[in-house]
């Protein structure tokens, strides 16, 4: 079935204006209610941007909004509330006076200036500036449709995280699943909720996607035939191919070279862990492989970054508990040892020390953080209500997860510390979030 492709902002990057500057596991565990960590955030100065024309007036403002919520949802930097700039002169790019920006806390300088040059065409130069030295630090400009016009805010942003060594977070997808239009369908999203799209169009029940590292591709479970199968959907060129279709296949996860694909199949009787060779360019499948070989369910593989570790749930031990094992299925270590009797849906963070994970307690589900290196326990949620599914953001600083906490099962945003809940989707019934790389 050929799927409509998505529209993709057709963003120009026009000049680079300025140079930039330069596992082991343990058998107690301790549960503490917040992770402490991180850097204080860096003092950012984003006076209003500026126009060529009265036409770009709106997109200055438009463009600043976004890059606003983007710089604040990151927790490197620190937007200076509006008030300070009151008490300084007004930004002059031909004089920049940088004793005013530092007089009122700043740190470093966004300045930006929006253009329309043509009615469906816009441009955005930024500029960035270290305040105690003085000096430029870079700078860009980009070229766009109109409609385009919250991508180069995104893109904006993950020039400026590329700054700092961080990981873009901006214009990466979120996909999930939805019965906004009957049945269950893929979709994905940007990070903070916007732009909903649909990406299957089937009669039949679409689950559990997962993106690729190149978030060109898509792994999920569809019920062709009535069967479980795992394909993989190239999300802009609409061509699907099947992984497997024997037994019951589901909870596919992408190593971080994009050439291998671990998920749960019972094509063998009970559910074990597989993992699949995937070639791209065209998409095939290769050998596909069984890794574990017990008579009780293994589910809900995830790789590490490395690509050397599975993270999986199994009910070996009596109850549903967390394990580790070896890319080829050897060294099969237990890792949760809470006082809960269900465990599910891990998922390793990007830097690889922490895994999120949805543990019952009390029949109440939430969402818990294992710091690999220290062993301890954090708990992430606190509501009387079902919160499942997590998946981290690229920078390892957010996760979604889906929760029913306000009656309807929708996506929900927070900080790896618990802090800043955000909802993302308001429309049907919503599951099975995955954040692009």
């Amino acid at each position: 079935m050929n799927i409509p492709r998505p529209s993709v902002p057709a963003l120009v990057l026009l000049a680079a204006l300025l140079a930039a500057l330069a596992g082991p596991t343990a058998a107690a565990q301790d549960v503490v209610l917040t992770i402490r960590d991180g850097m204080p955030a860096i003092s950012l100065a984003m006076p209003p941007f500026t126009w060529d024309s009265e036409a770009a007036k709106p997109v200055a403002d438009e463009i600043r909004a976004i890059l606003e919520a983007d710089i604040r949802y990151t927790r490197i930097f620190q937007p200076l509330p509006a008030s300070y700039y009151d008490y300084i002169k007004a930004f002059d790019p031909a004089a920049i006076n940088f004793k005013d920006w530092e007089s009122i806390q700043a740190s470093i300088l966004f300045v930006g200036e929006a253009g329309a040059p043509t009615v469906d065409s816009i441009t955005f130069t930024w500029k960035l500036y270290d305040i105690k030295r003085g000096q430029p630090i870079q700078g860009k400009q980009y070229q766009a449709k109109k409609s385009d016009l919250r991508f180069v805010a995104h893109k904006a942003a993950d020039d400026l995280l590329r700054i700092y060594g961080e990981k873009p977070v901006f214009t990466t997808k979120i996909a999930f699943v939805s019965d906004r239009d009957g049945n269950l369908e893929i979709y994905m999203m940007d990070y903070d909720g916007a732009n909903q799209t649909r990406l299957t169009f089937n009669a039949v029940t679409d689950i559990s996607p997962a993106w690729s590292p190149d978030q060109k591709r898509l792994a999920y479970t569809s019920y062709q035939s009535l069967v479980a199968g795992l394909y993989i959907l190239d999300v802009y060129e609409g061509r699907r191919t099947a992984v497997s279709t024997r037994g019951g296949n589901f909870s596919p996860a992408w190593s971080a070279d994009g050439k291998r694909l671990a998920f749960a199949s019972s094509m063998d009787g009970n559910s074990e862990i597989y993992v699949a060779e995937i070639e791209a360019n065209p998409t095939r499948v290769g050998k596909i492989k069984r890794l574990t070989f017990n008579p009780a369910s293994d589910v809900a593989p995830c790789w590490s970054p490395t690509g050397r570790q599975i993270v999986f749930v199994s009910d070996r031990g009596g109850n549903a508990e967390i394990y580790t094992m070896d890319a080829e299925g050897g060294n099969i270590t237990r890792v949760s040892f809470g006082g809960s009797n269900h465990h599910d849906s891990p998922a390793w963070s990007p830097a690889g020390d922490r895994i999120v994970y949805v543990a019952r307690v009390d029949n109440i589900f939430d969402l818990y953080i294992l710091n690999l290196r220290s062993q301890q326990i954090a708990k992430l949620t606190e509501s009387n209500a079902r919160n499942e599914s997590p998946t981290w953001s690229p920078d390892g600083r957010h996760i979604v997860f889906t929760s029913n906490m306000k009656g309807g099962l929708q996506l929900y945003s927070v900080d790896y510390d618990g802090a800043n809940l955000h909802p993302l989707t308001s429309r049907g019934k919503n599951n099975w979030p995955a954040w692009g790389n």
